[in-house]
């Protein structure tokens, strides 16, 4: 080599460079593709991603190839820039060749070309992919080889090689994608989305209409009560009983009685014979699992009981719907307790308020693993029926009780106290 013109050598030596970048490139870009896009896109038939899918398969495979050709490259590199040194500069050259080309490989040959398919690893690794498995078909047999030692030495630290890493995600770990997804997913659709992932967490009674807000038909009460009640009714399905809602008899379709209400043919026997069996839901159920009964059981009404039987209220189909996709009108608004925001920043709100929907509502946090209702909050953290004026302190919320009566809390003045953190020197 030593009679070889320099200028060939200097242009080898850049050719090897290149094949350091390419090698070093891959690797990263190989390594940095996101799995689930990948699949996606192999599924669609990307000729990339396929080939890629394919080399990831065998990672150790993959790995075994790309060392074995940055290495060659690398160290081939090394002799011939120090050939190139000594007939440039003598024996001082050796210093200068190490020097110079340990800069080089480590900006053209590392960190550029890593940096770069760290940033567009699908523009590197795709291409990169044709030649990636040419070369692990010229190699074969020594990446095979090469392969067998390095799983007999992870064997030896009681690592299987064959074992491959979970990649399922968490429900949590599913959540933070989605609300990473940026612009690439809208704000709606990912509200949808979180909206389905907290099924799980919320059930039935976060959710239920209570037994004290439930509107249904009383067959005690008058007939001509009873068909005033079902011609200005806004509800589709009424919950039908005798005396208390806890002797549920059935529940009738507005559908079921229109002809005979329009005939004025209707009776408290028509009445009871067009309704259908109840359905009971045990509370505490998630919502996740009362939606699939729903859709099992052909419901959309379901009468929400605890564990003597006594009912507490009825959940819809609708309702966990809006769970998912937001509130489809207005009706939600008319039964919900109101918030009244005042003048001084301060929120007067009924006890009966739902906590989770005071948190919707206004963006707060306050605790509705226990309590579900604003009075439920308040008797638990005093534990005692407060008379009115008496304040607590709950997180960094502050209420003050406006009104208490019937052995419940009434209405509460809450408000939200910023901490101002110091800054530091």
């Amino acid at each position: 080599m030593e009679n070889v013109h320099p200028g060939f050598l200097l242009g080898l030596l850049v050719f090897l460079l290149v094949c350091s970048a390419f090698f070093s490139s891959s690797e990263t870009g190989m390594l940095s593709l996101n799995r689930y896009r990948l699949k996606h896109l192999a599924k669609e038939g990307h000729r990339g991603a396929k080939r890629a899918s394919a080399l990831l398969s065998r990672p150790d495979r993959l790995l075994g190839t790309i060392l074995i050709g940055n290495n060659f490259v690398n160290i081939l590199a090394s002799s011939i820039a120090t050939v190139l040194a000594l007939q440039l500069w003598g024996e001082a050259g050796i210093a200068i060749a190490t020097v110079g080309l340990t800069i080089a490989l480590l900006i053209f040959g590392e960190i550029t070309p890593k940096t770069l398919a760290a940033l567009k690893p699908e523009s590197v690794a795709y291409p990169a992919s044709l030649p990636l498995l040419l070369l692990l078909k010229l190699f074969y047999p020594l990446v095979l080889a090469l392969g067998w030692v390095s799983n007999g030495l992870l064997r030896l630290f009681g690592i299987d090689p064959a074992s491959k890493g979970n990649d399922a995600l968490t429900t949590e770990e599913l959540r933070s994608v989605v609300r990473e997804s940026g612009h690439e997913l809208p704000l709606n659709r990912q509200n949808m989305l979180l909206g389905i992932l907290d099924l799980e967490k919320v059930t039935v009674d976060d959710i239920m209409i209570p037994r004290s807000e439930v509107t249904g038909i009383n067959l005690e009460d008058d007939l001509d009560d009873i068909v005033t009640q079902l011609r200005t009714t806004t509800h589709t399905r009424l919950p039908v009983f005798r005396n208390d809602i806890n002797q549920i008899e059935g529940v009738v379709h507005m559908r079921q009685i229109a002809r005979l209400l329009t005939h004025n043919q209707l009776t408290k026997e028509s009445l009871r014979a067009a309704c259908h069996e109840p359905y009971f839901v045990p509370e505490n159920t998630p919502l996740s699992t009362q939606l699939i009964n729903f859709q099992k059981q052909k419901r959309r009404i379901g009468i929400v009981v605890d564990e003597y039987g006594d009912v507490l209220g009825i959940v819809t189909l609708e309702d966990i719907l809006e769970e998912i996709v937001g509130e489809f009108s207005n009706q939600d608004a008319l039964r919900s307790p109101d918030i009244h925001p005042q003048e001084d920043g301060t929120q007067v709100i009924d006890g009966a308020a739902y906590i989770r929907e005071v948190n919707k509502a206004l963006g707060w946090q306050l605790p509705c693993d226990g309590p579900k209702t604003l009075n439920g909050l308040v008797t638990e953290a005093l534990e005692s029926i407060p008379d009115s004026g008496v304040c607590l302190k709950i997180g960094p919320y502050r209420l003050e009780i406006l009104q208490a009566a019937e052995n419940r809390v009434k209405t509460v003045r809450v408000w939200e106290v910023k901490v101002n953190r110091p800054e530091q020197d």
